[in-house]
């Protein structure tokens, strides 16, 4: 699976930007993809996962009520609509997935990012005060 992003920007804080990430092939029934982020120094962390057969989204508490994933399978596309954002949202933004993995989706968001199998090259968020 091949994943490339789009959308970074720099905005003031409380703007909003939305992040695509289109994938190469649709895997089947269903599997988990999700954002991750890293900021200069820091881990890279899970911020939101949905798993593509239910639709069903998961959040980093940080995020929860200001960010929205989604994914369109006819575009192999995924979405991460931010919104209210936040200086120390500034990181670089990474589209990621699994595929039959043996953990919850549900989990992303904690996980450790090794856990993922696939990744995209990332795109640079920057939010100024």
């Amino acid at each position: 699976v091949q994943l490339q992003e789009s959308g970074g920007d720099s905005v003031q804080a409380g703007g909003s930007l939305l992040l695509s990430c289109t994938y190469s092939e649709y895997a089947g029934s269903g599997f988990c993809m999700g954002w991750f982020r890293q900021s200069p120094g820091n881990e890279r962390e899970g911020v939101a996962g949905i798993y593509t057969g239910s639709q069903k989204t998961y959040y980093r508490d940080s995020v929860k009520g200001r960010f929205t994933i989604s994914q369109d399978s006819a575009k192999n596309t995924l979405f991460l609509q931010m919104n209210g954002l936040k200086p120390e949202d500034t990181a670089v933004y990474y589209c990621a997935a699994i595929v039959g993995g043996t953990w919850p989706c549900a989990t992303l968001p904690n996980r450790d990012y090794r856990d993922m199998d696939y990744w995209g090259k990332g795109t640079q968020v920057i939010v100024s005060s």
